[in-house]
């Protein structure tokens, strides 16, 4: 069995997009911009012999506001780093489906087909849906606190306040 570190999309790889006040995903290639220290999270990642599997809601496919073209080249934009083993993406704009989070469908899914060792695996998130869905896997959470998702400030098994942080959290272990 191997270790996993799951990552959020949106807010940890790649900038959100603020729309009406709120966060949400980039909706075109356009919009799609890594953050600054996104290549060195996944190295260091995988440079600890974890697995590196994103796991993401993206409604806006669902809700007709994205082209399933649109993901399919963001995807293969975030796969070409080399560092990323695979992406799960929940696409139901119906807040009730199963596969997306804060359910733990898209982390159960992996763990079989990548034969996760859950109980040495984490999750990186930006929002309480991230958390939430971790802790219903039964892994630990780690929160990136930022000043849209004040909400879940302190909600993880561990807070961060900036990207560095969590790397360094992740060269310890």
């Amino acid at each position: 069995m191997t270790p996993c570190i799951f990552l959020d999309r949106d807010g940890i790889l790649n900038q959100v997009i603020m729309r009406d006040g709120l966060p949400a995903s980039p909706r075109s290639v356009e919009e799609f911009k890594f953050l600054p220290s996104a290549i060195k999270l996944l190295s260091t990642i995988k440079s600890k012999g974890y697995l590196a599997i994103i796991v993401t809601n993206q409604p806006d496919i669902g809700r007709g506001l994205m082209s399933q073209k649109t993901l399919d080249i963001i995807n293969s934009e975030l796969m070409r780093t080399g560092k990323i083993d695979q992406i799960f993406c929940a696409c139901s704009g119906d807040q009730n489906d199963s596969y997306r989070k804060p359910n733990n469908s898209m982390i159960v899914e992996a763990s079989k087909i990548w034969d996760v060792d859950l109980s040495s695996s984490l999750i990186i998130g930006d929002s309480w849906k991230d958390i939430e869905a971790g802790k219903r896997a039964g892994i630990k959470t780690l929160l990136l606190e930022t000043t849209y998702n004040t909400k879940a400030h302190g909600t993880a098994d561990k807070n961060f306040y900036c990207y560095e942080a969590i790397i360094e959290y992740i060269k310890s272990l």
